[in-house]
């Protein structure tokens, strides 16, 4: 089964930018998953539990890092997707 995940981060500090290019550059070292990136969000598209571990990975790693950081994401079932993403 395929997971698509739109997933935004909100560091709570003044210096947002980097902790934000950090995760987005950690979930594209990823082979197994597709990241695309927007102004306002990352689509991530994969297999869907291992999508769904390295994401909660990657979310774990930056709270741990940045400290308080909001995520917001929107899980989808990537086999019922009409187009490719």
């Amino acid at each position: 089964m395929k997971l698509v995940a739109e997933l935004s981060m909100y560091p709570l500090n003044e210096q947002y930018i980097p902790p934000i290019q950090e995760f987005i550059d950690r979930l594209n070292s990823y082979k197994n998953i597709k990241v695309t990136t927007s102004a306002t969000s990352t689509i991530v598209s994969g297999e869907y539990l291992p999508t769904m571990q390295l994401l909660a990975e990657e979310m774990q790693r930056s709270h741990e890092k940045v400290g308080q950081a909001i995520f917001v994401c929107k899980f989808l079932n990537g086999d019922k997707m009409s187009t490719d993403i």
